[in-house]
């Protein structure tokens, strides 16, 4: 059991999310391109399978991921994107993590550097917090799904993990690319999450109440919104 308030965060994060839409086609059509240079194949390329199921999953036009995938193997010409990533610490010392994909890497430092001494964190060194958080899937469930169950269908879909946390959401943990299988599983199995992504899991969170937690929220908007920035993770609980 954990995670008194993880309900009511992952709600609220849900709702933040669904406010953002506007950049996620733009988000994910790097990530294809991206992900295309290290083979076109999704059958043969995990990273790609994933990025294109994500956008199928936003009703991403099949054209528009086509384009992606072609710019991503050369066939057709576009923008040369690097990855990069950068660390540091928010308000209370909360880890931070934000990874990029950016055609300027030196634009790209600058503008998060600039975010994080604005809204009163502190940018630090490569894998200063890296090592606190955990690359895998996550699925959440609402309160009253039957734990049994779920457990029995999450572990045979090859899921890594399920957790139930006190306020009776449960939480199904999958390795990264094999995230949306589990999810499929399932559905199948007539289990729907509430919210699912493949993500950084912080290995301890932090919860931020009142101020602390505005500020916080104030931090995470402005790295969010950043053109180059793809992700923002931090090991912070944003409560109410």
């Amino acid at each position: 059991m954990a995670g008194h308030s993880k309900w009511a965060n992952i709600q609220h994060r849900k709702g933040r999310q669904d406010a953002k839409r506007g950049k996620v086609f733009t988000k994910l059509i790097k990530e294809i391109t991206v992900a295309a240079k290290m083979g076109g194949d999704p059958n043969f390329n995990p990273r790609l399978r994933l990025a294109i199921d994500r956008a199928k999953e936003e009703n991403m036009p099949a054209d528009n991921i086509d384009r992606a995938v072609k710019r991503g193997t050369g066939e057709l010409e576009g923008v040369v994107y690097e990855e990069c990533r950068y660390e540091g610490y928010g308000i209370g010392g909360a880890a931070v993590m934000v990874d990029c994909l950016t055609d300027n890497k030196t634009r790209t430092v600058a503008d998060v550097r600039h975010a994080f001494n604005k809204y009163g964190g502190n940018m630090g060194t490569d894998g200063c917090v890296a090592f606190q958080f955990r690359h895998c899937g996550y699925l959440i469930f609402a309160p009253g799904t039957n734990e049994d169950a779920i457990m029995e269908a999450a572990l045979e879909a090859g899921a890594e993990d399920v957790v139930t946390h006190d306020d009776g959401s449960i939480e199904v943990i999958t390795p990264p690319y094999e995230f949306v299988q589990v999810k499929e599983a399932l559905e199948k199995a007539g289990f729907k999450a509430e919210m699912g992504e493949v993500t950084q899991k912080p290995q301890n969170e932090a919860e931020l109440t009142g101020d602390d937690a505005a500020k916080m929220q104030k931090l995470l908007d402005a790295l969010e919104s950043l053109d180059d920035v793809q992700e923002v993770y931090t090991s912070a609980l944003i409560g109410e």
